[in-house]
């Protein structure tokens, strides 16, 4: 028995059901983070704070930071489930890019965008 080199159409298909509950997921996700950042979930009293609470501003401007980059990563992942979406389109997904060996299913459930197997990621590290 020859070892297989991409994953069969019904495999495929689970994978994009999986991405496509992560994309919905991930995009609500970050619509909440974008409503906070813009204050749309707020109750509206951010203009009648007292300006003196230096300190609270400080830490107002840290929050929206650490907001900003939350949203950013959740971008990011979005992006690359799509791409994994893709991926599937072409019948390479699964695929790792260093080895051009199959990635385990296991690994591909716990993050499905995932383009290199363990062991070329480990590689990569060094």
């Amino acid at each position: 028995m020859s070892e297989k080199n991409r994953y069969s159409d019904e495999e495929l298909e689970e994978f994009k059901q999986l991405i496509n509950a992560k994309i919905e997921l991930a995009q609500r996700e970050y619509q909440q983070i974008m409503d906070t950042l813009t204050g749309k979930d707020g109750n509206g009293v951010d203009d009648t704070m007292p300006t003196y609470k230096v300190l609270e501003e400080g830490s107002m401007t840290q929050t929206k930071e650490e907001l900003t980059n939350m949203a950013a990563r959740q971008q990011k992942f979005i992006q690359g489930l799509k791409a994994a979406l893709v991926r599937i389109e072409n019948k390479t997904y699964g695929i790792c890019r260093v080895t051009g060996k199959l990635i385990p299913k296991e690994r591909l459930r716990a993050v499905p965008h995932a383009t290199l197997s363990i062991e070329a990621k480990l590689t990569q590290k060094k």
